[in-house]
């Protein structure tokens, strides 16, 4: 809270949980946000080596007021979130060895009511496949590009979900640059949260999977693996090959010994 903070002051804090919210009541003075994750083994282990660059995303509450976000780097301010901003995501990288803090600053106000200054963060190291994330700070131009075979082969081992279906619609959402894919689920390879559940009559577990507007993404016949990570409690897409051109990568790896893991293929 604000209120035990003096006018002017500059509160340190170090963040180092992979994902956490942070809330701010009555904003005075400045919040320093160090940025210092504590990466899982199974990054480097899996990439055989530390990471090339480390991951943030903050996503601000609907009712953030009272403050604006700054990305501090090298001595330089760059604003991530205004006052009052829409609730979309924002990330941004950086090497293990920069430093580098979130700037959380009040603005000023003539009144002394209620504000809260809230957000969502994650911080990772290198995912380990491509992410479709909706932030161009993040340099995702080649979100839209369809998986290679060595891609698609990592994405079945290491994503947070692996869904074979179908998809149902497809809507778009103008505001926030996003595309939602509604799936059928066919087999729940895989998923950490219930993402994909059956509807309220018995049937086949349908869910949402996002991608950037950008990639344009239309509805079409046909059975897919889809794979993806959880950002903000949301499943965004990172490959969906066709099921019969992932059997086929599949089969042809397994032959030549080079497939990273076991993975039922029908």
């Amino acid at each position: 809270s604000g209120l035990s903070q003096e006018a002017g002051s500059v509160e340190q804090l170090s963040l180092h949980c992979a994902e956490g919210s942070l809330e701010w009541l009555y904003p005075t003075g400045a919040l320093r946000l160090r940025l210092a994750p504590r990466l899982p083994p199974t990054t480097a282990a899996i990439k055989g080596g530390s990471p090339r660059h480390v991951t943030a995303c903050v996503k601000p509450t609907g009712t953030f007021r009272g403050a604006q976000l700054y990305l501090e780097r090298e001595g330089m301010l760059e604003l991530l979130l205004p006052e009052a901003p829409r609730p979309r995501a924002r990330c941004f990288s950086w090497q293990p060895q920069e430093k580098v803090a979130l700037f959380l600053q009040a603005t000023p106000h003539p009144d002394i009511s209620r504000r809260i200054a809230a957000f969502r963060y994650e911080l990772r190291g290198d995912w380990l496949a491509r992410p479709a994330l909706p932030a161009a700070s993040l340099g995702t131009e080649g979100a839209c590009r369809p998986c290679n075979d060595t891609e698609i082969l990592m994405a079945i081992c290491t994503s947070d979900f692996v869904i074979r279906g179908s998809i149902r619609s497809v809507s778009n959402d103008a505001e926030l640059q996003e595309s939602i894919i509604g799936v059928s689920a066919a087999r729940i390879h895989r998923q950490k949260f219930p993402l994909f559940q059956a509807a309220g009559r018995p049937g086949r577990p349908v869910g949402s999977i996002r991608t950037p507007l950008r990639c344009g993404v239309k509805p079409g016949p046909g059975t897919f693996l889809f794979t993806g990570w959880l950002h903000f409690g949301e499943a965004w897409l990172s490959c969906a090959p066709r099921y019969r051109d992932f059997q086929r990568i599949y089969e042809g790896a397994q032959r030549t010994r080079q497939n990273p893991c076991e993975f039922p293929v029908d």
